[in-house]
């Protein structure tokens, strides 16, 4: 089974790529970020007719989440339970035996900032609906752009990327790491301990010539999964095609 992310900024835009990449990497459950799509213009039809159902909960300009799979999804959970947010950031839903949560999550802006603040408080409501979560399904995956690098390995430059600095933030990282700790494992890092591969490169400053990224988009996978994760990868090819996506796919196989 091949379980991907992708932060497709602005499926309207990408969507010749997505179904490119579709054909090409033939993933079994897809999570998509920043759709940018109001549902009733969701392509539900074209993606059924390359053999994908979809869920999705979008908004236009803004944010927007889907989850595409080869089988129909089940309990289909939109939003953070409990936690009143206009932005759509967050699907859930449950495909065969797995429970896949797809995150948006908050960028943050800067330190310090509201935005900041608001991220700290999203990353913390997640962090309780995530606990009542694996007690539910112990065959748990949970992708999606993370807006936080794990770790120094993440970055093209920890010293411009330091404890200070959004999305690398000592509070942003410890936030992260009390997602592990509930029982999840970074499928990236179960095959490769190597610095310097990243998810995510800035359209400026030809960062993706010069590979100045950060590695932000996860695939994380419960202890239960942890076993049977027999791959993990990103797929930066698509960073490559005209207009793309400053993202590109991260995936996870499990047997």
């Amino acid at each position: 089974m091949k379980i991907a992310s992708w932060n497709v900024n602005s499926l309207n835009v990408r969507m010749p790529h997505l179904e490119q990449w579709l054909s090409s990497a033939s993933p079994d459950v897809v999570g998509l970020q920043e759709t940018k799509l109001a549902d009733d213009r969701f392509p539900d039809t074209a993606l059924a007719a390359m053999g994908y159902r979809s869920v999705f909960c979008g908004q236009k300009t803004y944010n927007g989440v889907a989850i595409l799979s080869r089988t129909p999804a089940t309990d289909v959970q939109f939003g953070i339970p409990g936690f009143e947010d206009e932005q759509k950031r967050v699907i859930a839903a449950t495909v065969g035996d797995t429970r896949i949560v797809n995150l948006y999550v908050v960028n943050g802006q800067s330190v310090g900032s509201d935005k900041y603040a608001y991220k700290l408080r999203w990353l913390e409501a997640v962090h309780g609906w995530l606990e009542a979560e694996r007690q539910l399904h112990p065959r748990l995956v949970v992708l999606g752009d993370f807006n936080i690098a794990p770790d120094d390995r993440d970055v093209h430059d920890p010293v411009v990327w330091n404890d200070e600095h959004i999305l690398t933030s000592a509070a942003e990282r410890a936030a992260l790491r009390r997602l592990l700790m509930l029982g999840l494992h970074d499928g990236f890092r179960l095959h490769n301990e190597e610095a310097g591969e990243f998810s995510w490169w800035d359209y400026r400053q030809a960062a993706f010539r010069r590979n100045m990224g950060l590695r932000i988009d996860l695939t994380l996978v419960s202890d239960a999964l942890r076993p049977l994760c027999r791959a993990a990868g990103i797929d930066r090819e698509t960073r490559t095609w005209e207009r793309p996506s400053d993202h590109a796919p991260a995936w996870v196989e499990l047997d």
